[in-house]
């Protein structure tokens, strides 16, 4: 049987159960004063307008639900349905697309849109956080997302017009984690802004010979290089394999499944594979344990509409 005909999938009550189970493990916290396990349910009833989740926190005597302060709050769509889409993201190796969700769950495309990067607001694990990798060793290496781009004055298409975004992604050999970010350009200094942030001194930094990457790593434990001018990938324990692996799951999703993405966009798309891939079976997350761990980082988030063209800090 499959998983989607569980409860929590396709009843509403059951839906506001299971996301209470991953957002209050402690009980109820009532989000307007901060108590835990002092409230009382609210019985549903649909005839006089008294929706599902709906919880009176005994101190302060205010109303409140599970959505509050997080990516689903003032959602008009189901929570069942929410569920359901939260699945398929994180169930889809190369992620899955708006236009599906739209026929999946059978709302407009504009909500399944809004609804998938509220979801990948969720599973943002927090990009520059400081010495979160390392100790071992750390793979760097880039990729380009090429596109085509419109001239303004007569609307052609041509290849001087081609736009590449670069994304830098480093990989803790140790601890398994990715954590890829949009980048302006592949200077030394850019490059060494992110590297600084997130992987610890004592890493050994892999690379390829690429020039921004020679001489940049003299205050780390170690940078050793492969040649892919010469076809050597791996010499030894030193190889940019891993990371080639993430980007080619990464470009495949981008161009097969999403396809057009604003540059203003990818740092959420970023956000997505970074987290499938930090929560992959090889490392004993299946689709379901995924989720969960998805639905709980939709606390304390918030995404508007508005909000939701801005581009990555």
């Amino acid at each position: 049987m499959s998983i989607l005909n569980a409860p929590y999938f396709r009843d509403e009550e059951a839906a506001f159960s299971k996301l209470e189970s991953c957002l209050w493990p402690d009980g109820p916290e009532c989000p307007h004063c901060g108590v835990v396990k002092d409230a009382s349910k609210i019985p549903a009833n649909p005839d006089k307008k008294v929706r599902y989740g709906l919880w009176r926190c005994n101190a302060c005597s205010k109303q409140f639900s599970v959505t509050v302060g997080t990516v689903f709050e003032s959602s008009h769509i189901p929570v069942h349905k929410w569920l359901q889409a939260a699945f398929l993201l994180n169930s889809s190796k190369k992620g899955i697309s708006a236009k599906q969700i739209e026929r999946t769950l059978q709302i407009t495309y504009k909500s399944a849109w809004f609804m998938m990067h509220r979801l990948r607001e969720a599973m943002a694990e927090g990009r520059l956080n400081p010495f979160g990798l390392g100790g071992g060793a750390v793979e760097a290496d880039e990729v380009f997302l090429t596109r085509l781009r419109r001239r303004k004055s007569d609307g052609n298409l041509n290849r001087r017009d081609l736009h590449k975004t670069k994304v830098l992604t480093l990989i803790d050999r140790e601890t398994k984690q990715a954590r890829s970010t949009v980048i302006p350009n592949l200077k030394q200094e850019t490059i060494m802004k992110v590297v600084n942030a997130n992987v610890s001194r004592e890493a050994r930094m892999m690379t390829d010979q690429a020039r921004y990457y020679m001489n940049a790593f003299r205050d780390f434990g170690g940078h050793e290089t492969v040649d892919h001018s010469k076809e050597e990938y791996v010499r030894g324990d030193v190889t940019t394999n891993r990371a080639e692996g993430y980007f080619s799951l990464f470009k495949k999703g981008m161009r097969g499944i999403y396809q057009h993405c604003d540059e203003k966009h990818l740092h959420r798309y970023l956000a997505e594979f970074d987290f499938r891939y930090n929560n992959r079976e090889a490392l004993g997350v299946d689709d379901s344990r995924r989720t969960e761990r998805a639905l709980k980082g939709a606390k304390g988030k918030r995404l508007m509409y508005r909000d939701s063209f801005g581009t990555a800090v």
